[in-house]
């Protein structure tokens, strides 16, 4: 059995991926528009690039990737232009194409599997029959972004915890946003694949589960989660999953929360429950990233020094023998009653910190300095 992946070009010029077990049925389901989504409303729709693979993972992770790419990109493989495409791939996305045509099984070189760098991580043998779904982390939908700003900063939060999909519902100062580049302060990458829809329902039509972040109900009777319980239940989920924030002023509308399986609220100080726009993206990103297959592990941590052991006891004891022989003749353990209580407690707080041995060493060298006669002016 074989599972394509294919590219459509629709009739505002613009290009629609894929994937599929039987393409034939496919493309008689666009035609006959029994199959919503993308192309609802850009009719004629042309079948340009086609690719059959042996497992679903391996087409689903095709398409996956060749929706990220730009516009040039996916031309050139339609093409069969080797030349630019290698210009235009990133490094770890080249590949090899042979003859392509509409409705044809065109050759690429390896498009997923080793060496190939289209599959962004290796698939064992035992994982082959598993989806691109169970890899992948959830889905950034922002719903009717007002300022380009805070998409920037969204994309930021995003790749903060290894998150790289962002889709973009009616943003409401177009799309791209010169403003969002420099917010992003780096996650360019994230700007630059992220894809803009007419509905949420579009924007989350691929998604099997729909989380809805918002501080009220708004009269949808929905189980209410927060961040990390979602978290939890998506690292358990087959098939992808989503977040979806809405606009800064308002939040999500009734019919944006109905489309959703569950809410999500951030427990927050109820005096001032405000949180700005990537402020909980990224609540929700590092939570995910608390449960996804790598973890918090898979994240750069900051260096680390072992510290070093405890000094044996005999050290220690020589520091406090230092230190009474220092104190006794400048009268501390006066009155005499009260000497054997006064080392005691003494003993008692030099021995709490645990110093090491080179702590002690230096202990002893300031006590050493102080038994010294002070040197002339």
């Amino acid at each position: 059995m074989a599972f394509w992946t294919y590219i459509l070009r629709c009739a505002d010029s613009s290009y629609c991926t894929g994937h599929t077990d039987d393409l034939e049925q496919r493309m008689a389901q666009l035609h006959d528009r029994t199959v919503g989504g993308y192309t609802d409303d850009k009719y004629p729709i042309e079948l340009t690039w086609s690719k059959a693979f042996p497992t679903r993972f391996e087409a689903l992770e095709a398409e996956r990737k060749i929706k990220g790419w730009s516009r040039g990109k996916k031309e050139a493989l339609i093409r069969g232009d080797w030349a630019a495409s290698t210009r235009l791939a990133r490094p770890r996305e080249t590949f090899a194409t042979g003859s392509h045509s509409a409705g044809s099984n065109p050759r690429l070189d390896e498009l997923t599997g080793e060496g190939s760098g289209l599959s962004s991580y290796p698939v064992p043998p035992e994982e082959r029959g598993r989806t691109a779904e169970n890899f992948e982390g959830p889905v950034i939908v922002l719903v009717r972004p007002q300022l380009g700003e805070n998409i920037g900063k969204a994309a930021r939060a995003m790749l903060n915890f290894g998150l790289t999909e962002m889709r973009l519902v009616e943003p409401r100062d177009g799309w791209p946003n010169p403003a969002a580049g420099p917010a992003a302060s780096g996650a360019d990458a994230v700007l630059a694949n992220a894809q803009v829809y007419s509905s949420v329902a579009n924007a989350v039509g691929d998604c099997s589960h729909v989380y809805a972040t918002t501080v009220r109900k708004r009269g949808v009777t929905k189980p209410v989660l927060t961040p990390e319980a979602a978290a939890r239940e998506i690292a358990g989920h087959q098939g992808r999953s989503a977040f979806l924030f809405g606009p800064e002023r308002s939040g999500l509308e009734t019919d944006d929360v109905a489309l959703a399986r569950a809410i999500v609220t951030v427990p927050i100080n109820p005096a001032f429950g405000s949180l700005n726009l990537a402020q909980a993206v990224i609540l929700c990103a590092y939570e995910w990233s608390k449960h996804n297959s790598g973890g918090t592990e898979s994240m750069a941590q900051p260096p680390s020094e072992d510290l070093l052991p405890p000094a044996p006891q005999e050290e220690l004891e020589a520091m406090i023998a230092h230190l009474e022989r220092l104190l006794g003749p400048r009268g501390y353990f006066h009155p005499p009653a009260r000497a054997v209580a006064t080392r005691r407690t003494l003993r008692s707080m030099l021995t709490k910190p645990g110093w090491n041995h080179l702590e002690i060493r230096t202990l002893r060298g300031v006590l050493t300095a102080l038994e010294k006669l002070p040197r002339e002016p």
